[in-house]
């Protein structure tokens, strides 16, 4: 049993692309999920499964890579908020990751979703993650 789910999620998705795996298990949860179907939505990975009929449930991920130069689709992925060290901010004070180009994963009380639909909905949360 982990102490940090989030942060053990994406120190498994980090290893597979620095092992150049094409597909990563993750042990599932709702917090997960969401955050799987996010990653999908953006363009950062091919496909997902949730394999909810056998226990533990799990995600399969599967990665993309680039075809010639054989790049993950995923740069970096960095943790903010912390069960140690919560990070909220307000939706004027939203962070942008590369200047827009990468996505902020927030906690919001509509749900999970990206740096920009919180600042269209105008609501703030807590930052979960950095995705570029």
């Amino acid at each position: 049993m982990t102490t940090d789910p989030i942060a053990d999620y994406l120190t498994r998705l980090r290893n597979a692309i620095h092992a150049n795996h094409r597909i990563v298990e993750i042990p599932s949860s709702t917090i997960k999920k969401s955050m799987t179907q996010i990653l999908f939505e953006k363009g950062y990975i091919i496909n997902y499964k949730f394999e909810d009929d056998k226990f533990p449930s799990t995600i399969k991920i599967a990665l993309k890579y680039h075809p010639v130069t054989k790049a993950c689709a995923i740069k970096e992925l960095k943790r903010i908020s912390r069960p140690g060290r919560r990070i909220y901010t307000s939706a004027d004070k939203m962070p942008r990751v590369l200047n827009g180009l990468g996505i902020a994963i927030i906690s919001t009380s509509q749900g999970l979703m990206t740096d920009k639909e919180a600042r269209k909905l105008n609501i703030g949360g807590e930052v979960i993650c950095y995705i570029s």
